[in-house]
Formats: structure tokens, C-alpha cells, sequence
């Protein structure tokens, strides 16, 4: 059995993938994903990139290649292991406003019924709440959380499954700044294999270890953020400027984004 910190690799092996009507979404991507590795996928809209994380997770097949979870060829593994491994966290999830936190934070435990007490179940519900910063609310109704707070509740849920990967769809949209990079950070930290697509750039850089650049389906640049968002590639995919400075509080690098020049 693999242990903790070898569980959560990803590879994905020359993938496409092509609509029923020949449309091509994605063409010969590749990824190596280590175990606790921050992935950012960005590119403009259309590229590919929620097509990519839907592979990731099996809710599409590839047209050719192939997804593999630990090594594992993804089509391979039950819906229930998935579960076990994988949590997802969409850019549209909906849950009913009238579910308490704690009831929306422990269908994340679904996929571990019947495998374990139900007083670790309840555990691990509380453990999840308490590691987002929701400690206390679990009798909370989800109506009444803020968006920040609904956010951190989806995180909580999929923490619940106790993956070793989670796959973010837009975690940001609709929080504002500080929301946003407290969101990042709180994915940064929970050390496991976080892959997250993002638009907005400046967040990339406190986020992410690498970042997979696409453009018309096709993976165009694959690196530390500082060069895989080169001036020259942001240029080319995004016809965005891209100026590198570094936090003169942190020292941590910084990217700036502007439209270019006239």
C-alpha cells in the first residue's frame, strides 16, 4: 500500500479528447503531477481547461491516451475509490441552502460508509470544519454563510473524503480579494495534491509550485510560474503584458499583469 506521502500522483499520457462532431477540445496533453504538488491550469476561454480537470477526475473519457491515478489507469478504478482519492470542488456547486454545515460538510463521507465507525465519521465531519476555520457552525444553515464561508464549507466537504487530491474548478469566483487569497492558501496548506484552474494570473504565483499554460487545447508551456508565465508566453495566449517583481515585505515574486501597450 502506498503511504501518505507517495499517494496522489497524477499522470496524464498524450491525451486527447474530441467531440462527437469532431470538435477538438484537448490534443496531446501531458502531465506529471507529483504526490502534494499545486498544479495551476490557466489559459483564455475555450482553451481547454475545465475539459482537463474533468478528465482528471473521470467525468469524461479520453478520446485517446490515457488518465492514471498512483498508476493506476483511472478507468480502471470504482466510482466508490474515486471517491476515496478524488474530491471536487466546481465552479457551480449549488448545495441547498437549508442544509446545516455540518449535514453539507458530511456528505463528503459518503464514499466511506460502511468502512468505518460512525463516530469517526462524525470526527472527521468536525475535524474538516475546524481545519477551514468553521469550528462552532456546524449547525449553521449554508443560506446564512457569507461566500468566503460557503467556499471554505465546500472545502471542509471535500476534505471529508480524506483524498488525496483535490481538483478546484474556479475556487475564487464571486469571493473578494482577501477571500480569494485566503482561499488559495488554505488549498495550499492542507498537503495534498491540489489542482486548481484559474483566470485571474496574480493569483497564480502564491499559489501554485507549477502551472500548465493552454491555448486551443494544447498545452503551450509547463513550469515554476515565473517561466511558465514568461513575458513571451502570456503575450501569446492571453496578448496580456507581464511585468515580474518581487515583495519587498516576503521577498516572495510577484507577477503584474497589463493590457499591453498602444
Amino acid at each position: 500500500m502506498l503511504s501518505a506521502v507517495e499517494t496522489g500522483r497524477i499522470g496524464v499520457e498524450s491525451v486527447d479528447l474530441v467531440t462527437r462532431d469532431a470538435l477538438v477540445i484537448l490534443q496531446g496533453v501531458r502531465l506529471d503531477v507529483a504526490p502534494g504538488e499545486r498544479l495551476a491550469i490557466v489559459g483564455p476561454n475555450g482553451a481547454g481547461k475545465t475539459s482537463l480537470l474533468r478528465l482528471l477526475f473521470g467525468r469524461v473519457r479520453p478520446s485517446a491516451g490515457s488518465v492514471s491515478i498512483d498508476g493506476r489507469n483511472l478507468s480502471r478504478i470504482s466510482l466508490a475509490e474515486r471517491g476515496r482519492s478524488i474530491a471536487v470542488v466546481g465552479q457551480s456547486d449549488l448545495p441547498d441552502g437549508r442544509l446545516t454545515v455540518a449535514d453539507y460538510v458530511g456528505l463528503g463521507r459518503i464514499p466511506h460508509r460502511g468502512r468505518c465507525p460512525s463516530d469517526r465519521h462524525a470526527l472527521v465531519v468536525d475535524r474538516a470544519c475546524e481545519r477551514v476555520g468553521l469550528s462552532g457552525r456546524g449547525a449553521r444553515r449554508l443560506a446564512t454563510l457569507s461566500g468566503g464561508e460557503r467556499q471554505r464549507a465546500a472545502i471542509a466537504r471535500a476534505m471529508a473524503q480524506e483524498p488525496s487530491i483535490l481538483i478546484l474548478d474556479e475556487p475564487t469566483n464571486h469571493l473578494d480579494p482577501r477571500a480569494r487569497a485566503d482561499m488559495l492558501a488554505l488549498a495550499r496548506g492542507l498537503g495534498i495534491t491540489v489542482v486548481a484552474v484559474l483566470h485571474d494570473l496574480a493569483l497564480v504565483s502564491p499559489f501554485a509550485d507549477r502551472v500548465a499554460v493552454l491555448k486551443s487545447g494544447r498545452l503551450v508551456a509547463l513550469g515554476d510560474p515565473a517561466a511558465a508565465l514568461s513575458a513571451a508566453t502570456v503575450r501569446s495566449v492571453f496578448d496580456m503584458d507581464c511585468f515580474p517583481f518581487t515583495n519587498p515585505s516576503t521577498g516572495r515574486p510577484l507577477l503584474v499583469f497589463d493590457t499591453p501597450a498602444a
